[in-house]
């Protein structure tokens, strides 16, 4: 995961206020390289689409100023890879703000919640199986948020207790924290299971 020097080529969000979709937001980006042809062959996003309907980096990066503030909930599915190219992208564009701002977010990571819940695999694609909803044309960012969206209200149905998740991440105790640390993240080891914990016994709990 090289969130450095890597380019996000399509942003998602949806914006909820109050538990109601008021925006739903997604944008091609340009960058200045080509695609390589295995991230086409996976997304289907073409040069000529990023060429024709994509808009500047800066462009994204004073949208997301505007969004991003603070105490906002930020919700992802492996959030870890999301925060980090956010960061960069904010860094290259505001680079005397963007630790502050993405330190004034909270974060919920999907990924650690459904590890609490389920045997592996954890994918998100996994988790639209487990819980019945219906699939989308994954790979694909806005369809990524859509699937997102109803897992996380499938989660909270199952038991309502994301809030005890927020700025907590999970990681393989084998393999340690994979990519960047955030001093406002607390990173547990998160051991396998292959059902929904006890309720005493989820990852937050100290």
């Amino acid at each position: 995961m090289d969130c450095i020097n890597s380019r996000i080529i399509e942003l998602a969000m949806f914006t909820l206020e109050d538990g109601v979709i008021t925006e739903e937001y997604d944008k091609f980006i340009k960058i200045d390289e080509p695609i390589p042809p295995k991230i086409t062959q996976i997304t289907s996003i073409t040069d000529e689409m990023l060429n024709s309907e994509g808009v500047p980096e800066e462009v994204i990066a004073d949208d997301l100023k505007q969004r991003l503030t603070a105490d906002t909930l930020m919700i992802a599915h492996n959030t870890p890879f999301d925060l980090s190219f956010i960061y960069y992208l904010l860094k290259r564009h505001f680079s005397d703000e963007a630790d502050e701002i993405v330190a004034n977010l909270n974060w919920l990571d999907t990924y650690t919640v459904f590890k609490d819940r389920k045997a592996y695999p954890h994918k998100l694609i996994d988790a639209v199986h487990y819980y019945g909803i219906e699939e989308v044309n994954f790979h694909r960012a806005i369809d990524d948020t859509k699937a997102l969206y109803e897992v996380t209200k499938a989660l909270k149905n199952e038991r309502d207790d994301l809030y005890e998740y927020i700025n907590v991440f999970g990681y393989n105790p084998k393999y340690g924290v994979n990519g960047m640390k955030f001093s406002f993240i607390e990173y547990k080891a998160q051991y396998y299971c292959n059902s929904l914990r006890p309720s005493d016994e989820i990852l937050p709990r100290k």
